[in-house]
């Protein structure tokens, strides 16, 4: 059974119980401090929520949104929409299946042909921590040394070294596993604080995410098809 979430694609927050973050000396044998990329804004949302995609089309008018399906090569139209004078227009539409697709704006009256097009990735839903302060300069389970510039997440099960999509109030980011946990909170992904600085996330969280096949997994999966 689904589980509803407000639109914004985020519930409210609980504190988080690790210390607060804290400048920090460099972590690994004096290497300088390099911040994070900020994480891309993407179109997109979790699982039985909205997905939302803000865009621009060549002017004014009603605006359809299409979302195509592969397996048929045919669009389908998914939400309707208005774009401002200045082609601005924000479009939401109910989410159902995980994974990444292509969807395109349609203005009242133009060639569908340059429609403007975006992926849009429903990700599942998922609670999350982030550490960083008192394990900075340490080896992690998957032997990476911690630093304030280290990006990834701990789990409990994925493969080290494993792809993960981490989805958070509009911006995504693809970090690998490089630790075993949480063990916290209730929480099934804990983010380093890198990563977490990266979403814009401060406490404990309801994220995105959509772990990506690894090399083995993708073999069993072309053996069975």
């Amino acid at each position: 059974m689904r589980t509803r979430f407000a639109t914004a694609l985020v519930l409210a927050a609980m504190p988080l119980a690790a210390a607060p973050a804290r400048a920090q000396e460099s972590g690994s044998g004096g290497t300088a401090y390099t911040p994070p990329p900020v994480a891309p804004l993407v179109a997109g949302g979790l699982l039985g929520t909205q997905a939302r995609w803000n865009g621009r089309v060549a002017g004014p008018g009603a605006v359809r949104i299409d979302r195509f399906d592969p397996a048929s090569s045919t669009w389908t139209a998914v939400a309707n929409t208005t774009a401002g004078d200045d082609g601005a227009f924000t479009a939401a539409w109910r989410t159902d299946a995980l994974g990444s697709s292509t969807v395109r704006a349609v203005l009242d009256g133009s060639d569908e042909a340059t429609a403007p097009t975006t992926r849009a990735t429903v990700y599942r839903p998922a609670r999350a921590t982030w550490y960083g302060p008192g394990f900075f300069g340490k080896r992690t389970a998957c032997g990476t040394r911690l630093t304030r510039a280290t990006l990834g997440v701990a789990h409990k099960r994925l493969p080290c070294g494993s792809q993960v999509d981490v989805f958070y109030n509009g911006r995504a980011i693809t970090v690998p596993v490089i630790d075993r946990g949480p063990f916290a909170n209730g929480a099934s992904y804990d983010l380093t604080q890198a990563t977490a600085n990266a979403l814009g996330v401060r406490e404990t969280v309801r994220v995105g995410v959509l772990p990506r096949p690894t090399a083995a997994t993708a073999g069993k999966r072309k053996r069975r098809s």
